[in-house]
């Protein structure tokens, strides 16, 4: 009981004090739990880097549950994730408490409305960027020009569903690219 307590104020501290994400907090993770109370060795901490990095999610959250875990099971782990969580959510829930009044201030509008501008500038120029690299294929062009329409047409007629619908439609028409190319493939052998 007193190393997850350790573990959730070490996690407080750590999540509450860490600016730029969950690569700089490597190096404070690796003086506590290494250096300073040794808790685990320099192989296993490197492992837990390796793990954190390469596991879906936030390298700080990652790390935070394999260290709680590592030392005291699913309750070190349940604390850890908790304590480096709480301080982004507190931090966060107070910003949207003001967000909207904040918004409601002309020249703060006005910077949103100049910031979505560059948003789309840079959206595009890397798209552009993008386009200029792919070869000029036949094919290229019309899966090119087929989602400029689809994403003009889209836009247009104001579709408004969720971005996850997107990933599956776009996930689908690139397996059955997939397939009627292996199978124009098998044709011509």
């Amino acid at each position: 009981m007193k190393k997850t307590r350790d573990l959730f104020w070490t996690f407080l501290k750590i999540g509450a004090f860490t600016f730029g994400g969950g690569y700089a907090m490597v190096a404070l993770l690796e003086r506590e739990f290494v250096e300073d109370k040794q808790w685990l060795s320099r192989e296993e901490f490197l492992d837990m880097v390796a793990i954190a990095e390469s596991t879906p999610g936030p390298v700080a959250v990652n790390s935070a549950t394999y260290v709680g875990y590592k030392i005291e099971g699913a309750e070190g782990a349940a604390a850890s994730t908790l304590a480096v969580c709480l301080p982004s959510f507190v931090v966060i829930y107070l910003i949207s408490l003001v967000f909207d009044r904040f918004l409601q201030l002309s020249a703060v509008a006005s910077a949103f409305r100049g910031i979505q501008v560059c948003v789309i500038y840079l959206i595009l120029s890397a798209g552009m960027k993008m386009l200029k690299s792919l070869s000029g294929t036949a094919f290229n062009r019309i899966i090119v020009a087929g989602v400029m329409v689809a994403m003009v047409g889209c836009s247009l007629a104001a579709v408004s569903f969720s971005s996850l619908y997107y990933i599956l439609l776009c996930g689908a028409a690139g397996v059955l690219l997939y397939l009627l190319r292996k199978l124009r493939k098998e044709e011509k052998a």
